[in-house]
């Protein structure tokens, strides 16, 4: 019996050998996973090229070529896609969002739909008619320079609250402008955070006051948080079950709504230990569908000192959450007068913006992030905010005798530069994080903040950064605006407003320029260009298939393209179909 079990044995291996030999013999690959083929596939590798089919193996792009080519990938357990001609090309990075923050505002009320105050505030009559007293009712997206006509009575280009006192008397009232940078609250809201007419303005931000001295219910920059403190107590009062529910909801539709736009990773622009250690229990649990680039945001010079080393992620293989930089913000926004300017307003000359976070803590946390390897992202918008960060990056690099261009740290925004600071960026190997959309979203009425001649010189230079060397990212700063990456890639190749006139066009980048912005550029930004970007043989397999070819179509079609597919780590986690 051992005999015959010994001969078994010895035939097993010979055979399995022969199997083995046969199969090197024929020289075929493995088969792959996933197959897609029958499509124009721009891989942005100039080593690879536009290629019309590619094979990939469990999380990972194995090769990429001919239809034909890539067919001995084919094997019996391989998923093939038929492209039927459709545009494939590497998953849309966006580079500056608020992943949560998608989710949340829609769980609240849309305002962004909104065409004059008017409707605005039928908006919060008709929820306060279906809320308890003393239920807060929230909303984000209001943009009073994007309204079709303005009421009387306005503060600083702006409404007071007493409609929303009418509207909502029982119920506080906050309602976030589309920047994020101040917010309208009613007399209900003013009174429950404590706000009288001797409150002072808080450092780096302004109570908005009408002839009387009185609270217009308009807070720009940090006097939002006088209410926000409110509100936050407000919401302790979940229980921790009811919590997690609303958190994982809006993580889901953060994460929904990014597939649908063909994102398949997301730099979220600020999020504080507690969130991401929620968002590190939702990998944990493989509840995360697109991968997201974290910035620590909110959180003190003394608990970052004690806790970035603990919140250190890099990107590892198949990663879904990485940790990796610390965001500031050195000014507010344009549009809510909270940019920071070399020179005053045109359309109010008392002020010339706002310096939200002490230039200091900005400096103390570019030491910091020397010493634990964190990139630092800044917010800043205006000329004045952006010079202030140049510089500082440049002493903190001094001060510590590094070299701070292989620290890739970026400006977020960079919208408005002095032309003298323009060639810095590349200099300096400081990247530009800006989002296209924006331009053509605030072009209508940059001019009136800075009038015609500084915005022409100064506003969303994409050109000028391009050929002085610069590293441009792209993105749309959801839920500021629409997180279509569709949308953006319009507004930087065409700089069309709305209103079908072009914003400064000679700004404008190529189309091959304006895909790199939101592939490879924004995977150099992040540090992820050996793993993203392109669509190359070892690189992650994270794809959007778009209906139409964004590199050759008409430019006036662009914004009718459809995302029939994302693909994330190999997998199908979107279909039109």
């Amino acid at each position: 019996m051992k005999r015959t079990l010994a001969i078994v044995c010895l035939l097993s291996v010979l055979l399995a050998a022969c199997g083995q030999e046969a199969a090197v013999d024929s020289g075929g690959p493995a088969p792959a996973t996933l197959v897609l083929t029958g499509g124009t596939i721009e891989t942005l590798d100039d080593a690879v090229g536009t290629v019309e089919a590619l094979a990939i193996t469990g999380h990972r792009i194995t090769d990429a070529g001919s239809a034909a080519d890539i067919a001995s990938y084919i094997g019996p357990d391989t998923r093939v896609i038929d492209l039927a001609g459709r545009f494939a090309m590497p998953g849309f990075i966006e580079g500056h969002g608020h992943f949560l923050g998608i989710g949340y505002a829609r769980q609240i009320l849309d305002l962004t739909t909104a065409e004059n105050w008017e409707d605005i505030v039928s908006m919060v009559a008709t929820a306060a008619d279906k809320a308890q007293p003393g239920e807060w009712i929230f909303g984000r997206g209001w943009h009073q320079d994007k309204w079709e006509a303005l009421p009387d009575g306005l503060v600083d280009g702006v409404p007071s609250n007493e409609a929303l006192n009418r509207a909502a008397p029982e119920n506080p009232v906050s309602l976030v402008h589309a920047s994020g940078h101040a917010s309208m609250v009613n007399a209900a809201a003013l009174a429950a955070a404590g706000v009288t007419i001797e409150t002072p303005d808080p450092e780096g931000g302004t109570i908005v006051r009408g002839a009387d001295g009185e609270a217009t219910g308009l807070l720009r920059e940090t006097a939002e948080e006088l209410v926000g403190r409110v509100i936050t107590e407000y919401l302790s009062r979940m229980t921790p079950a009811e919590r997690d529910a609303v958190m994982r909801e809006r993580a889901e539709l953060a994460a929904q709504a990014a597939l649908e736009l063909g994102v398949t990773s997301f730099q979220d622009a600020g999020s504080s230990f507690e969130t991401i250690d929620f968002l590190r229990q939702l990998e944990d649990e493989g509840a995360l569908d697109v991968r997201l680039y974290v910035m620590v945001r909110g959180e003190s010079l003394e608990s970052m000192a004690e806790l970035l080393p603990h919140y250190r992620m890099p990107a590892d293989d198949n990663d879904f959450l990485t940790v990796r930089a610390i965001k500031r913000a050195a000014d507010g926004a344009l549009g809510t007068h909270g940019a920071w300017l070399l020179e005053p307003y045109a359309d109010l000359p008392e002020t010339a913006g706002l310096a939200v976070e002490p230039m200091e803590e900005i400096s103390a946390t570019a030491e910091l992030a020397v010493e634990h390897g964190f990139q630092v992202a800044t917010h800043a918008i205006g000329d004045r905010g952006n010079r202030e960060i140049l510089d500082i990056y440049e002493q903190a690099w001094r001060d510590a005798e590094v070299d701070g261009k292989p620290l890739r740290w970026r400006i977020e925004h960079a919208q408005h530069l002095d032309p003298d600071d323009v060639p810095r960026f590349a200099e300096l190997g400081v990247i530009a994080s800006m989002q296209g959309v924006h331009s053509t979203s605030d072009g209508p009425w940059i001019p009136s903040r800075l009038g015609d001649k500084r915005a022409e010189a100064t506003s969303y230079v994409w050109r000028d950064l391009i050929e002085s060397g610069a590293i441009v990212t792209n993105g749309t700063d959801a839920p500021v605006e629409h997180l279509s990456a569709i949308a953006s890639y319009y507004s930087t190749v065409s700089r069309r407003m709305a209103n079908g006139e072009p914003f400064f066009p000679q700004q404008a980048m190529t189309r091959r320029e304006a895909l790199e912005s939101y592939t490879i550029n924004n995977a150099i930004a992040a540090f992820e260009e050996q793993d993203k970007g392109t669509l190359s043989p070892g690189k992650l397999a994270d794809i959007v298939v778009l209906s139409d070819n964004l590199l050759t179509m008409e430019e006036a079609d662009i914004p009718a393209t459809r995302v029939e597919m994302t693909i994330v780590g190999g997998e199908l986690k979107y279909s039109s179909n």
